[in-house]
């Protein structure tokens, strides 16, 4: 675990975290060990075992005199109890729902606060894909589902990112409008940089990213992704790149927690393998993951999903790392999970599909579309932003 005290240039580090004890491990030290300021933003907080350990903990920070800021999603943490928010609120925690429903201002349901951030003392950045619950922690007999996050030590992200949370938290309708300074964090001048996408605000950094890396990859693109339902653009660029004779390998949700969602993607497989796009399914548990490394030397995690929720509705944050060191440790995990998975091949396709479940497949693929396309529309002029 990373020192948050130290302000040296040369300890300017970057940590690839797993779901399961990995990430909650971290999360607990990181809190433990802040002395004046720490930012909690999540989708979805459970307060179930994992949670309210996490919350016993941001407790004790506050008993310490750390100023605990947390921002929950209205939708993605509607069971989070109230008299635990009127607990927390006596005690000096700074505690507030983002985008509540039914509040006096207009609102907009697609827009939701999803991305997963803690920021600590303005010197040490969690960013990823996991919420805080017993299903990303895992239990003795059950794995916990597959996710990830990094973990950045630098003050000068930490700082910006630290500001970007209050803004959120306090509604600042006038945030930082540049792209976050990406920083050298090695000798070698590999660079870091916090890619945000908030369409509203114009800003659509990870979707840009994922399409200027998939446009100019050489080799090979890998791509774990949940909830996989990407829009013309993303897909045309991923073709585009098969065409061009570069790998390309989806690891996707062979089980998952929103059927609908799981049978719209069975839908596209077959386009896709005939783009030459290699497919796998992952069993053990739900993947939840959303990362992606191009040519071995560029890596985003976060929780930007490749459907058009994540690109027109919801924040969403990544860590994008343009590092070859920490591309071959991403690389290596996701190896060892593409070993633990299935090949989806169109002869594979055609022995599990029956007429029935290619119709069904069908109707969720239009159902789906038609719901992302209900919650992402938004005529910019006409409403106020809601937080």
């Amino acid at each position: 675990m990373p020192n948050n005290t130290d302000k040296t240039a040369n300890n300017k580090k970057v940590f690839l975290v797993h779901s399961g004890n990995d990430y909650f491990s971290r999360l607990e030290q990181i809190i433990l060990s802040t002395q004046y300021e720490i930012h909690i933003q999540f989708y979805i907080f459970k307060y179930d075992v994992t949670g309210k350990k996490i919350i016993d903990a941001l407790k004790n920070a506050a008993e310490r005199g750390v100023k605990v800021y947390i921002l929950l999603d209205a939708f993605g943490s509607l069971s989070f109890p109230k008299e635990i928010v009127e607990e927390l609120h006596v005690i000096g925690i700074h505690f507030r729902f983002f985008s509540p429903f039914f509040s006096k201002n207009s609102f907009y349901i697609g827009r939701r606060l999803h991305h997963k951030i803690v920021v600590s003392d303005a010197q040490l950045v969690l960013i990823g894909g996991i919420n805080i619950a017993k299903k990303y922690h895992g239990t003795i007999k059950k794995e916990p589902w597959l996710d990830y996050a990094v973990l950045v030590q630098d003050e000068t992200i930490a700082k910006m990112l630290q500001l970007v949370c209050r803004n959120l938290f306090y509604k600042n309708r006038h945030p930082l409008r540049h792209k976050l300074i990406s920083v050298f964090y090695t000798p070698d001048e590999n660079t870091v940089r916090i890619t945000q996408n908030d369409w509203l605000k114009r800003k659509n950094e990870i979707y840009k990213a994922y399409l200027n890396a998939f446009s100019k990859a050489k080799d090979e693109i890998i791509i774990v992704g949940s909830y996989f339902l990407p829009g013309k653009r993303l897909t045309n660029a991923l073709k585009k790149a098969a065409k061009n004779k570069v790998t390309v390998k989806l690891i996707l949700s062979g089980v998952s927690d929103i059927k609908l969602a799981q049978r719209a993607t069975n839908h596209i497989y077959a386009k896709l393998l005939r783009s030459n796009i290699e497919l796998y399914e992952y069993n053990k548990t739900v993947l939840h993951g959303k990362a992606a490394i191009v040519d071995g030397n560029w890596t985003t995690i976060g929780s930007f999903n490749l459907n058009n929720l994540s690109a027109f509705g919801s924040l969403e944050m990544n860590v994008e790392i343009k590092s070859t060191q920490f591309t071959n440790i991403c690389k290596s995990h996701i190896s060892t999970i593409l070993s633990q998975c299935q090949k989806v091949t169109l002869s594979s396709i055609k022995k599990r599909n029956t007429v029935y479940s290619n119709f069904i497949n069908w109707i969720a693929y239009w159902i789906a579309r038609f719901l992302l396309n209900l919650v992402t529309y938004f005529p910019h002029k006409r409403f106020k932003i809601q937080y």
